[in-house]
């Protein structure tokens, strides 16, 4: 199982680059985008488009990197004073309902990619975009992301059944301060 955790955080770090370059580059093109209308008067059209696209795309992409640092966002009021295997169980019901949820949004967004293809549909903008462009590498983010939280939650699995809690807390509990601080310092 470790081998191929460790082969979908690379893959994450990769596409959460790829993400990042997208987010830059459509902020380059709006700025100049800014500058040509102030400037000149003259607009290259549909820089928002594409970077609507971008931000899409590049949000998808970081899922699975946000999940191997365990950056999701928790609502953690009440989980500090839960005792600690009851703070293992919330992690791991709140994982599996993460996978769950991202699996359901996975079948609808293959649906919507499935009429996109079969109705050759574009954008109703003046760039007449194919939508199927964007709409692939959304689904691929989506996609992978749910492929690397339920390995995430095997993983875990596997390492509670060995009895390995320390294991299991650092696949799917939050960050400890002390990690968090850590990081801070890197």
């Amino acid at each position: 199982m470790k081998p191929l955790l460790d082969l979908a955080e690379g893959t994450s770090r990769v596409l959460v680059w790829v993400g990042g370059t997208l987010i830059i580059l459509s902020a380059l093109l709006v700025t100049l985008e800014v500058f040509l209308r102030r400037l000149f008067n003259i607009s290259l059209g549909g820089a928002d488009e594409l970077s609507g696209y971008a931000f899409g795309i590049a949000t998808t992409l970081g899922f699975a990197y946000a999940l191997f640092q365990r950056a999701h966002i928790r609502v953690d009021a009440l989980y500090n004073l839960f005792p600690s295997w009851l703070k293992l169980v919330a992690d791991l019901v709140g994982i599996v309902l993460l996978a769950g949820f991202a699996g359901v949004v996975c079948v609808m967004a293959w649906q919507l990619v499935a009429d996109t293809i079969t109705h050759n549909s574009h954008s109703i903008t003046p760039m007449r975009t194919p939508l199927v462009f964007p709409q692939v590498p959304w689904l691929f983010g989506w996609l992978f992301f749910v492929v690397c939280a339920v390995l995430v939650v095997l993983a875990a699995l596997m390492a509670l059944i060995r009895g390995d809690v320390a294991r299991a807390e650092a696949l799917i509990g939050t960050k400890t301060i002390d990690e968090q601080v850590d990081e801070e310092r890197v």
